[in-house]
Order: C-alpha cells, then structure tokens, then sequence
C-alpha cells in the first residue's frame, strides 16, 4: 500500500547555519547581536518523525503479507475467504488513516515551530 505524507521536519544539516542578522533584529543588553541556536522542540519532532516512520512500515508491512495471502487462490479455496480479504483491507485503510493523522500533527506541529531560536547563553537566571 502507497501512502502520500505530509512533510516531514527537516533535520538541521551539516553546515546548516541560523538565520541571517537583519536590523530588526533582538539585540542581548549592550548591543550586541542574537545568537541563535537550533531549536531543542524542533528537533524533538524531527527525533519523533524518525522513531514512528519504521514502525509505521513494519507495521504495513506485517498487514501486507497476510493481505497477499489471503488473496491468493492457492491459500484460500472457501468462501470465508473473501470475508478475510475484506477484513484486512479494512484494517490496512484503518492503518493509513492513522498513519496519515500521527504523521500529520507531526508535521504540523513542526510547521508551527521555528527551526532556530535565540539562545538564552549570558542571561541571567534566577535558579541557575
């Protein structure tokens, strides 16, 4: 089974810089520029995406197989054969359904996080 997913989190690449200093910049007291770092909650979601991609295709892949089989003639030569049949495609639909929904609210959530966020390094904290 084909499924088309949304977007995945893009992982911060080799050489991956942050983003360009403009004048509107945040200025950390005493003028100088931001520094930025990447952003811890943006990589706990490309972390997510990579830890449920292999599950979600071992688990196609284990619905699959007994889907193959059950199709062929060879296996099956009754009429509850195609009761079987019918039931596991509704499991593999069920499948890419929920795929498509955990998948998605990955990818959303990525969407709606920046990738680079300015570091806290030389701030004051008051429990540090």
């Amino acid at each position: 089974m084909s499924y088309l997913d949304p977007p995945a989190p893009r992982p911060l690449q080799p050489g991956e810089t942050p983003p360009a200093a403009n004048g509107t910049d945040l200025l950390v007291p005493g003028g100088q520029a931001t520094t930025w770092v990447f952003n811890p909650e943006y990589q706990r979601l490309v972390d997510l995406w990579f830890q449920v991609m292999p599950l979600m295709e071992k688990i196609s892949t284990l619905l699959d197989r007994p889907y193959t089989l059950a199709r062929s003639a060879d296996t099956w030569d009754a009429p509850v054969a195609k009761r079987y049949v019918e039931q596991i495609s509704e499991w593999r639909t069920r499948l890419g359904l929920y795929r498509q929904a955990v998948l998605t609210s990955i990818s959303d959530e990525a969407a709606d996080t920046p990738r680079w966020v300015p570091s806290k390094a030389g701030a004051p904290h008051a429990y540090s």
